[in-house]
């Protein structure tokens, strides 16, 4: 993070919030399309079915995160910065943001049937590209599934969105095995809109970087 007058952290702050609002409305348009939950959250969803906490899924996914956040430590060792443990505090945020999207969305589609899904789906993986955009640009805290991406794109001196894809694509690997081993209906949480969402964010992301980028820049650190 660089060195930012007043006005500049209050616009940080909300280009932040914003993000995080997006992600967590994409996260309630994943849901009603019925074609399965975002990579970010569909491993905290698996666990919290296998242990039969769906109604604490809130708790699932703030103890998945911190996972997240211990394995950032371990990759950047020295380099991580103690700082990145607000992204508890943030993903507590993002957890309520989920919860008023929920309730705002409903049980809302834009229309039935499967072609409905997926235009629910579609508009889902670009309100999260968006997103994610937005907060990675506002250069706060992390979440920590992107602080992770951060980390390891960091270490291996590459581009964050060309690490994004492959790091989603882990993890809902990581739940489809885990749904298989435990859960009776398998594709309940991963579906193919998971791993579209994990093929395609990561492109859009770079798509909103190459159009925006260059303006959000200057809204957050000036000429």
């Amino acid at each position: 993070m660089t060195k930012r007058t007043p006005a500049k952290w209050l616009i940080s702050v909300l280009m932040y919030c914003a993000g995080l609002l997006c992600l967590a409305l994409g996260v309630a348009f994943s849901a009603n399309a019925g074609l399965g939950i975002s990579p970010v959250n569909s491993l905290p969803y698996v666990i919290a079915s296998c242990l039969g906490l769906e109604a604490s899924v809130g708790t699932v996914v703030t103890a998945v995160f911190c996972f997240y956040i211990l394995l950032q430590f371990f990759i950047l060792k020295k380099e991580f910065s103690p700082v990145n443990v607000l992204q508890i505090l943030f993903s507590t945020l993002f957890g309520y943001f989920v919860t008023f999207a929920k309730g705002l969305l409903g049980s809302w589609r834009i229309m039935d049937g499967y072609a409905g899904s997926l235009v629910m789906l579609a508009a889902s993986i670009v309100i999260v590209a968006f997103g994610v955009f937005l907060y990675v640009s506002a250069d706060m805290i992390p979440m920590p599934m992107e602080g992770l991406t951060m980390a390891i794109a960091r270490k291996r001196k590459k581009p964050f969105a060309s690490v994004k894809t492959p790091v989603d694509c882990a993890v809902v690997v990581v739940g489809l095995l885990l749904s298989f081993a435990v859960l009776r209906d398998p594709f309940r949480w991963i579906r193919e809109g998971t791993v579209l969402s994990a093929l395609v964010t990561g492109r859009l992301v770079t798509v909103f970087r190459k159009h925006l980028g260059e303006r959000t820049e200057k809204l957050v650190h000036g000429e």
